[in-house]
């Protein structure tokens, strides 16, 4: 994936709050397709499509995650995203839950998603496993399909 992502201008004015699980992150840098549906998420927020919801300990995880030696990022890539992030993007609380979660590190991204419900957010991630069954946990192809019109977020219940 390129450092500078494309502006995907199409028809479509419709924004949307999302939280970004750091998976889709990962997944988006680690893609050699540019249709791929996490570079496609990552190029929405890019465009202001989405408009990402974050809290300081997300942009510890993303930092943490995207930084790591395995993964071989450019750092200069990494920091540009997460600046771009904490720039276009809207710095919120968490709302509490007494959902459970295999993995305590993922209640920030569901709580911080939780906040925006009123204004229909949604948690993008490519593991909804870690996550209970909502509608609004959504899979990067998903959130997609709702960006590009093929699927109504009205029609979609838990």
């Amino acid at each position: 994936m390129q450092q500078e992502m494309s502006d995907n201008s199409d028809n479509n004015d419709k924004v949307y709050f999302a939280v970004i699980d750091t998976n889709v992150l990962v997944s988006a840098l680690l893609s050699k397709k540019p249709d791929a549906a996490t570079v496609l998420v990552v190029n929405a927020f890019w465009s202001g499509r989405i408009i990402p919801l974050y809290h300081e300990k997300i942009l510890m995880e993303y930092n943490k995650v995207l930084h790591r030696k395995k993964f071989y990022f450019p750092k200069a890539t990494v920091d540009n995203l997460i600046l771009h992030i904490q720039e276009k993007g809207l710095r919120i609380p968490p709302t509490p839950t007494d959902e459970f979660f295999p993995d305590k590190d993922d209640i920030i991204f569901y709580e911080i998603a939780m906040t925006k419900r009123d204004e229909k957010s949604w948690l993008i991630t490519g593991n909804d496993k870690h996550y209970p069954k909502k509608h609004f946990v959504v899979t990067p192809k998903t959130m997609m399909d709702i960006l590009d019109g093929i699927i109504d977020p009205n029609e979609l219940h838990d």
